[in-house]
């Protein structure tokens, strides 16, 4: 397992629609791999693909809480069935805009389909934070990041303070 390069904001390719994976296959696992060791070194609870320059259908994530044994879910071609009529508010963040957050109201509940580490269809219902991170990640596959659904003055604001920790990180 490689540890990858997590892309920040404005980075264009974060912009791309990524695309459908025909089969998961040994090399998907090992993307899945590398994505989990990334987003755990990160440290986040999710990691979209196209996060680390893949532009595909991939997800990983794991929403065990600090102590809690790590509880990996890998997501391929995942897709959003059926969503909740009610929205909760939800403080979001996101490896690809590194110490920024800020609330984005999200359907409560979602009914996803996927396929998993192994290639088996599974289709269930996601609650509660699972639902936010399974949406939030879903909108990186579309090309849409949480600072999106913000205020232009607040996105930008978000990008320039990635920018400015980049700058100083490089020097340093």
């Amino acid at each position: 397992m490689a540890i990858r390069e997590i892309l920040t904001v404005p980075n264009p390719i974060l912009k791309q629609v990524s695309k459908p994976v025909k089969a998961v296959t040994d090399e998907t696992r090992a993307l899945m791999d590398d994505m989990l060791a990334t987003m755990y070194a990160a440290p986040g609870i999710g990691l979209a693909a196209i996060q680390i320059g893949e532009p595909i259908n991939v997800i990983v994530m794991d929403l065990a809480k600090e102590g809690e044994e790590p509880a990996p879910r890998y997501f391929v071609n995942p897709e959003i069935l059926e969503v909740d009529e009610e929205f909760v508010p939800y403080d979001e963040g996101c490896l690809s805009v590194p110490e920024v957050f800020d609330t984005v109201d999200r359907p409560k509940r979602c009914r996803i389909t996927y396929l998993d580490y192994n290639g088996k269809r599974v289709t269930e219902w996601a609650e509660g934070l699972y639902a936010v991170c399974i949406q939030h990640e879903l909108d990186h596959l579309k090309g849409v990041v949480f600072i999106d659904y913000l205020s232009k003055l607040k996105k930008t604001r978000a990008i320039k303070k990635v920018q400015k920790a980049q700058k100083l990180k490089a020097a340093s």
